[in-house]
């Protein structure tokens, strides 16, 4: 079996799209799943980038039509001009829907587990945002822990029926905590409305050590969720985290929510971190989005993802340490000194946390994205919460 078994090619011709670009614009650039499978095999000519579209919608709770999604999508994407970078971009067609859903997911587990053993990032258009749940199946055989980031308004979680609940885009993320094997390390919402998410979700997020980010925290200082995303391993945005007069292309939209500058802008931190592996974009409906504004920004997005990807500074702590700058502090009660580590490549920061390894009595660290603040705060002698919740998960 291979992964054209999962994939139906693109028809430019049924899409509408034109086939005339200029040399410097996506549709010209990117490689088209048009007749014959692109060669993934020959590592010269493999793509860094792979886009794909999923024809799924059933389960976007009350948004039926999101599998219609990426064909929208590449419309507006081809017209884009390619950034001051070559790219190598394939665009593999879309996953078609199973028989039933959980085929679906199957499908999309294969071929992400696929590409990412080939070193090729997977984007994700289409479908519900239940399809984070098989983006994240993924990694499962991946010999890792997995740190994963969603970009939502709410917390879907259903806190009634913990156990026995079905699989959809509003209860998926019990499904990613409860899964066994256990592989998932972390947890983090960004963009949540408070008025969205009950108390009991955010009681659970604080039990498990899971971060939460609040619209209103860091509105005017997107920088706060930069290193939220620069841990994650796997990026879910479901478009209903972006206020419906940017992005009404969503049954579920609402009158709060992110801009579209910083939807992009946040895509562009997702491509910047040399740790993201996949990233998805859910939520999307054209039945909502007769002008086409949704589409626009979301192939805007996927522009900022790619943009960012090919401005990587592969900085994250590595050797040689003439790269890096070395902090330590002392907090009050002298129980931990905290050493912080910042890139001379790009200013970024992260923090050492410590822990024993479960074979082996020595020290381990473990380096967790932080900001400068955090560092701030620990030489005001205060403890900085991301630290701490970070020790606890490594116990």
């Amino acid at each position: 079996m291979t992964l054209a078994d999962f994939l139906s090619p693109i028809s430019l011709s049924e899409l509408g799209i034109d086939t005339e670009y200029y040399n410097s614009q996506f549709g010209h650039i990117i490689q088209k799943y048009e007749h014959e499978f692109p060669d993934l095999e020959e590592e010269e000519q493999r793509p860094n980038l792979a886009i794909i579209g999923i024809e799924e919608g059933r389960g976007a709770v009350n948004n039926n039509g999101t599998q219609k999604a990426a064909d929208v999508v590449r419309k507006h994407l081809y017209d884009l001009y390619q950034g001051d970078y070559n790219v190598k971009i394939v665009d593999l067609g879309n996953i078609k829907a199973g028989s039933t859903i959980k085929d679906t997911y199957v499908a999309v587990k294969l071929v992400l587990e696929e590409l990412m053993k080939k070193d090729i990032l997977p984007i994700l258009i289409g479908g519900g945002q239940d399809l984070t749940y098989a983006q994240y199946l993924a990694y499962e055989h991946l010999e890792q822990r997995v740190d994963v980031a969603v970009i939502d308004s709410k917390f879907d979680l259903d806190q009634e029926n913990v156990v026995d609940m079905p699989l959809n885009s509003q209860t998926y993320l019990n499904h990613i905590i409860l899964h066994q094997p256990d592989y998932l390390f972390n947890l983090s919402n960004i963009a949540y409305q408070t008025y969205l998410v009950s108390k009991e979700s955010i009681n659970m997020y604080d039990k498990l050590f899971f971060n939460a980010l609040r619209l209103g925290s860091f509105s005017g200082k997107l920088d706060q969720a930069e290193p939220i995303i620069r841990s994650a391993d796997m990026l879910s945005f479901d478009i209903g985290a972006i206020r419906a007069s940017e992005a009404g292309g969503n049954a579920n939209a609402g009158p709060n929510g992110l801009y579209g500058d910083e939807a992009c802008q946040l895509a562009r931190y997702a491509g910047m971190s040399d740790k993201c592996s996949s990233f998805g974009i859910y939520e999307f409906n054209p039945t909502f989005d007769p002008m086409g504004q949704t589409g626009m920004l979301i192939a805007q997005m996927i522009w900022c993802f790619v943009d960012g990807y090919y401005g990587r500074k592969k900085d994250a702590p590595i050797y040689p340490k003439s790269n890096y700058i070395i902090y330590r502090t002392t907090l009050e009660s002298d129980e931990y000194e905290l050493v912080f580590v910042k890139s001379k490549k790009s200013d970024r920061w992260w923090m050492q946390v410590p822990y024993f390894g479960s074979k082996s009595v020595n020290e381990r660290f473990y380096l967790v994205p932080c900001r400068y603040e955090d560092y701030q705060l620990a030489v005001s002698g205060e403890m900085p919460d991301l630290w701490w919740k970070t020790h606890q998960k490594l116990q």
